[in-house]
């Protein structure tokens, strides 16, 4: 099944009800069953003012025309920060046949998958200047924005070729600002925040909320098909960001009723 949406939105009604319909599309498969007998009643009251008035286009994996065959991947892949969602997500890259090179703040982290056959640079600078495609998945905006443009950061390695693709759950002010860093560099940039937990994250279950360079998804989209189950590419950089936020919403409404039901 395809999906593929492009919008033009005439009022905040129009553009509520798309961001809305758009986000439960990519969180439905993270929620339990409603019961038949509540589905025709409305569970979920949006407001009548969207967070934000996208102008985007969306696309589902299923409308890309990617192939995942090992010869369309970049050759060498970087991933920065190895938490409870990073090392996963690397550890799923290098099981595929990836050729990834990690770094973690500490270093011990990186031992798991550097006896999977990962190899290791001391700094983010480091892996960005050795890869040809880095990841970045760290815990809140401020380790997202000092590991890309901070002291040794990736923003210092990279250059024209490369990609950078931010991963991290961080706003949509922090997501420009680290795009503005690393294009100043000639490389290319993608947010891709991540809807799921760890479980999903070591299933390769995660749903990818893009944005930024088309270019740079279409590379990536086979490793974003490594590492999760859907991907979406929503335009703009902040509008990943901003929908991450939309989803959260959605998953929270539901659970808080999911549970009042339950109990």
């Amino acid at each position: 099944m395809t999906l593929l949406l492009k919008t033009s939105f005439y009022s905040h009604s129009h553009s509520s009800h798309f961001l809305s319909s758009t986000a439960m599309a990519m969180c439905s498969s993270f929620c339990p069953q409603i019961p038949y007998y509540l589905k025709e009643k409305p569970y979920f009251s949006f407001p009548s003012k969207p967070f934000f008035s996208p102008s985007f286009k969306v696309f589902s994996s299923q409308a890309s025309n990617v192939s995942a065959k090992a010869d369309a991947l970049p050759a060498r892949i970087g991933f920065l920060g190895l938490g409870i969602m990073g090392s996963p997500m690397a550890q799923n890259l290098v099981k595929a046949g990836c050729d990834v090179t990690v770094w973690n703040r500490t270093k011990s982290k990186c031992d798991p998958l550097i006896s999977l056959g990962a190899q290791y640079m001391p700094s983010p600078e480091e892996v960005a200047a050795s890869c040809d495609v880095t990841f970045a998945m760290l815990a809140d905006p401020e380790s997202a924005i000092d590991v890309a443009c901070g002291k040794n950061g990736a923003a210092y390695g990279i250059g024209p070729g490369k990609g950078y693709v931010d991963v991290s759950t961080v706003d949509g002010d922090t997501s420009k600002m680290i795009s503005a860093h690393i294009k100043d560099t000639g490389a290319l940039f993608l947010e891709a925040p991540v809807s799921g937990s760890k479980k999903p994250a070591e299933d390769g279950q995660l749903i990818f909320l893009t944005a930024g360079d088309k270019s740079l998804y279409d590379t990536v989209a086979p490793l974003l098909d490594i590492m999760g189950k859907s991907r979406f590419y929503l335009g703009d950089v902040g509008n990943g960001a901003a929908m991450k936020l939309v989803v959260n919403m959605i998953m929270g409404r539901f659970c808080k009723f999911y549970t009042s039901f339950i109990l």
